[in-house]
Parts: structure tokens; C-alpha cells; sequence
């Protein structure tokens, strides 16, 4: 039965294609690779040397292809380009009761060297401990003369060392001659691994247009119920939890505690869904990789994102966006007219990877439902810097912004003031369904 089409006029196409960040999802049959891209507005206004915005829009656009293949009514969901500029930076418009909440520690930052630069990031307080470890140096110190004695690569190895974050920018003919380079660009985007499904409890597609998800365990703004599980000794940042934490459940687990390391069991036996954001075998000691995962709840979808991807010397690294800008070549493309390293417009590596791996779920959980076949999806920051630097630059004009439309919603925190998603229904803007939660306030159960 061919899927449900609404009027032309209800959506428009953006001027110009995206870039195909979908390849790996048509190969397994997962989207459809000749859709039309619903999207609308601009489809370049950073600017700048690499095609940042296409990388943000093919990513977004992704989302809504697997979301219209799932409910089958194409152009039901769209992309607004206005919108996914803003939610990319949507950090930098967060406040809670008007105050803004800061992004970066003072030591989050490019630091100059005997031989060039490294760039570092030590927003957690444990990254903080961890370069003052590495280096000896107190916080009444002053980093910046201190590192100026040292080479780039010798500092950036003492921090990883001793669990700090940190690399040395390098060029991006650099960084494709180091084993690691070659490993970050080989292979997909997106690294699916498929498996039939067996018996047992499957998600009942919802018939709600506007929540199709209910009942799937993950993607919270589809209406799925979402649980984020915190350690407690190392708790997130509280402008990070809150932005990223519209609509979902949150507890704390330490995996250490045997009875702690059921619960999280417990849950996992009967969800749909269970995401992995660490680096690769950090979780293993509590059974907790996916090759484990697959062997005890063999229909769970498996979704994990790491920095540097699952092979290669920098492959159990800590790192973050910033961190795989410096290394990767991008801040030294951005530099600026001094030869001082620079970033991307937005944390453009993270967002991207965070609305590739959603649509992946999105795609599989449709494929365990008509296809009866799971799977697993893996992606990494390095891989999508690679992608990013090969994409071809946009002839795409300029094109200026609306101003940021903001909404507001009360919470636990205060009333906050927040990016919505990028996403139209139907051509209406869509909102979160609730505020982030008290930090670890929920019980470890299922609704």
C-alpha cells in the first residue's frame, strides 16, 4: 500500500540538495533513498570554509525521513533550516530564570606550545583534577606559560595519560597520515549490524501522528519514554543535563554496586532501546557492551556513539567535540588571521552524530516491527568529521537568520528559557512534551 501524501503546499523543499549522510540507512533498506528531503528556509548562513550547515540539515532531515517512513505518511514531519541553526547552539540560548548557564571552563580552551597548540577541554571537574595531575600544575599556576614549554604532542599525551582531555591541533594532511586519521575515515557513517528478531516482548507501533513513538522506549520527543542513566560520583553538567533533558525520566546507577548493576538489568529486560555514549569497553566490566547486550536481550536495539571510533590508537580515548575539531584539522582550516586555531560555528560534530543516531532508532525500531529484523548502530565523532571534511562546499547563497525563537516552561530549576526541536508538523513548529526532571529523581522502573 503506497504511504499516505499530503498537499504540496503543506511543506516546501529548501533550495538546493543536501548532502547523502543516508547512504548506510538505504543500504539496509531503512529509508528510502529516492524520498523527496522535506525541509524549508536557508540552506547556508554560517558560511565559512566547510558546509557545516549541510551537515546539520542532512542529519535533522534524516530524522524525519525515518519518522515518515515509520507512521507511512510522507512530508507529515519537515525540517525547518531556521530552527536546526538554532537548536545546534541551543546551549548558548539556554537560561534558567534569565541567567545564562556557561558552557566552557576557563581551561576548556586552545592553549599555544613549544611547537604549535592543544587544545583542551576540562569542563567536568574530574577532567579539571586530571590536568592538574598530568601536568603538576595548581589552578593558582599560570597554564598558559607553563605549556608554553612543553611540545604539543608530549602535552596532550601526559593529559590523555593520566585520564585528562586534550589534543594537538594538527593539519588535516596530518591528521590523514596518522594511523588514527586512516582508521576515523574508514568505513560508514553510520555502522549498522542487523540480526532477526526472536520471541519476546516487541513495541506496538502507536496510531498518534503527533506521538508515534509512545510505547518505544527512547526518542522522548515522539512521545517515547526515556530513562538516562548518571553515575553518581561523576554527575553531568547542569546546563548540558537540562538542554538535553527535555521529556525524559533520569536516574542515578553506580555500576559498582552489585544491587545497582541489577536494577540497570532489570530495566534493560524490558526496554526497546538502550544507547551507549561511552567510550569503547568502559561499560564492559558490567556486562554492558553490545556484544553482551545482544547475547542477554537479543531483540534490544543498540545504538552507541563514541569520540574516535572503535579502532585505531585513540580508539578507548576519552574526547569531545572540541577535542576531534583540534585533531581531526578542522580548527586549523578555521584558524584565524594570526594562525590561531578556531572552531566550528556550533558543537556541529555532536548534534549531527545525536540526530544520526536518533533517526537510526527510529529505523530500526520500524524494521523490528514490519521487517522483523533488529540491530545495531554505531557512530563516532571522528567519522563524522571525516564525513564533514569531504563534503563538497556548498555554492548555496548566504542567507541571514530570523531571530531565535524561544520558548519558555517551567521546571524544578526555575522557569527556562530554551531552543524547541527543529522539527514541523504538519508546517506547526513541534515543543518538548515536559521539562527535564530533578536530577536523578525518578525510581529505576518503567511506566
Amino acid at each position: 500500500m503506497p504511504p499516505k501524501r499530503f498537499p504540496t503546499h503543506q511543506f516546501t523543499e529548501g533550495s538546493g540538495r543536501l548532502p547523502r549522510l543516508d547512504t548506510d540507512f538505504v543500504h539496509e533498506g531503512l529509508v528510502d533513498g529516492q524520498r523527496a528531503q522535506h525541509w524549508q528556509g536557508p540552506r547556508r548562513w554560517w558560511g565559512g570554509p566547510l558546509d557545516v550547515e549541510g551537515l546539520a540539515l542532512a542529519a535533522t532531515e534524516l530524522c524525519v525521513a525515518a519518522i515518515n517512513k515509520l507512521i507511512d505518511v510522507e512530508g507529515m514531519y519537515s525540517v525547518d533550516a531556521h530552527g536546526v541553526a538554532q537548536v545546534f547552539a541551543s546551549s548558548e540560548h539556554l537560561s534558567v530564570d534569565g541567567r545564562q548557564i556557561p558552557s566552557f571552563g576557563v581551561n576548556s580552551r586552545f592553549f599555544r606550545t613549544r611547537d604549535g597548540w592543544i587544545r583542551t577541554h576540562a569542563n567536568y571537574e574530574h577532567h579539571q583534577r586530571a590536568l592538574h595531575r598530568a601536568i603538576n600544575f595548581e589552578p593558582s599556576e599560570n597554564l598558559s606559560k607553563y605549556l608554553l614549554t612543553r611540545s604539543a604532542e608530549d602535552a596532550a599525551a601526559d593529559i590523555t595519560e593520566h585520564g585528562g582531555i586534550a589534543a594537538s591541533v594538527r593539519s588535516r594532511v596530518q591528521w590523514n597520515n596518522t594511523e588514527m586519521g586512516k582508521c576515523a575515515s574508514r568505513g560508514p557513517w553510520a555502522d549498522f549490524t542487523m540480526s532477526e528478531v526472536t520471541q519476546g516482548r516487541l513495541w506496538t507501533y502507536s496510531d498518534d501522528p503527533v506521538k508515534p513513538l509512545r510505547g518505544l522506549r527512547t526518542l522522548a520527543m515522539w512521545g517515547a519514554e526515556v530513562l538516562r542513566v548518571d553515575p553518581p560520583h561523576m554527575p553531568e553538567l547542569s546546563g548540558q543535563y537540562i538542554v538535553t533533558g527535555f521529556g525524559k525520566k533520569s536516574i542515578e546507577a553506580d555500576l559498582r554496586e552489585a544491587h545497582q548493576l541489577s536494577e540497570v538489568h532489570n530495566l534493560l529486560a524490558g526496554a526497546d532501546v538502550v544507547l551507549l555514549g561511552y567510550r569503547p569497553r568502559a561499560l564492559e566490566p558490567f556486562g554492558l557492551n553490545a556484544h553482551l547486550l545482544r547475547e542477554k536481550y537479543p531483540n534490544l536495539i543498540i545504538g552507541e556513539l563514541c569520540a574516535w571510533g572503535y579502532e585505531g590508537p585513540y580508539a578507548f580515548n576519552r574526547g569531545f567535540d572540541s577535542i576531534v575539531q583540534a585533531a581531526s584539522g578542522i580548527a586549523e582550516i578555521y584558524q584565524d588571521v594570526r594562525g590561531e586555531p578556531g572552531a566550528l560555528p556550533v558543537q556541529a560534530l555532536d548534534h549531527s552524530v545525536g540526530y544520526g543516531l536518533a533517526a537510526a532508532i527510529i529505523a530500526l525500531a520500524d524494521a523490528r516491527r514490519v521487517q522483523r529484523r533488529t540491530g545495531h548502530v554505531r557512530f563516532s565523532l571522528a567519522r563524522t568529521a571525516a564525513s564533514l571534511l569531504d563534503l563538497p562546499v556548498t555554492k548555496a547563497p548566504l542567507e541571514p537568520l530570523r531571530k531565535p525563537i524561544l520558548r519558555t516552561m517551567s521546571s524544578t530549576f526555575g522557569t527556562l528559557s530554551y531552543v524547541p526541536p527543529p522539527f514541523r508538523a504538519l508546517g506547526t513548529a513541534m515543543d518538548y512534551l515536559s521539562p527535564p526532571p530533578a536530577y536523578g529523581a525518578n525510581a529505576p522502573v518503567w511506566s
